[in-house]
């Protein structure tokens, strides 16, 4: 059975924070704050150019980045962490290549925004079905609570039976709540977070 919530190792944050950028407040600018403003025309190109030079650079299946409501920026992350593997290097080149449209674009693709309200109300109620099935040690989740766009909450190793996603009680939550779980993850998608 495949599980559709990501557990988020540290080192696999690490690898994306330093393959583009180090952090929001260092290198590449992030929208990932609340200006409130939707996006124009030209950022829209902007970002288009920027997604199109990571695409051009070993990521194929990149997906512009979105802009809510408010202007945070959601990227496509799961796309950079699928194309890098375990290659620690993966983005130098990208970061050298593309960062000129990185700052053209104001952002950072190494970064997200907090999660939605939607989102959040998503993962409670997944989280809450999780641990009227088995899991007692689901939690909920909060506005800042790791994510990855289109794949929903990621879970930390304390969350998780020690026979991970094989673990038959494991698989008995995710079966009784799979409806809950597939709608948070919809609530994670770049079409969602777009909309706010």
């Amino acid at each position: 059975m495949k599980r559709n919530r990501i557990v988020w190792p540290a080192v696999g944050l690490g690898l994306l924070v330093a393959g583009c950028g180090a952090s929001p407040s260092a290198g590449v600018p992030s929208l990932g704050g609340s200006t409130a403003h939707v996006a124009s025309g030209s950022q829209a190109q902007a970002l288009h150019a920027a997604a199109q030079c990571i695409r051009d650079h070993g990521v194929p299946k990149y997906q512009d980045p979105v802009v809510a409501p408010d202007g945070s920026v959601y990227t496509d992350q799961r796309s950079l962490q699928d194309a890098s593997g375990d290659d620690r290097n993966f983005f130098d080149h990208i970061r050298t290549a593309c960062a000129p449209l990185f700052q053209a674009a104001n952002f950072n693709p190494a970064t997200e925004p907090k999660a939605t309200p939607e989102m959040v109300a998503a993962g409670v109620r997944a989280a809450q079905c999780m641990r009227a099935h088995g899991m007692p040690h689901f939690r909920d989740p909060t506005a800042n609570t790791q994510f990855t766009p289109g794949h929903g909450f990621g879970l930390t190793a304390d969350e998780i039976p020690a026979g991970g996603k094989l673990d038959p009680t494991f698989q008995r939550a995710a079966t009784a709540c799979r409806a809950l779980l597939d709608a948070e993850i919809n609530a994670s998608s770049l079409s969602s977070l777009s909309h706010g």
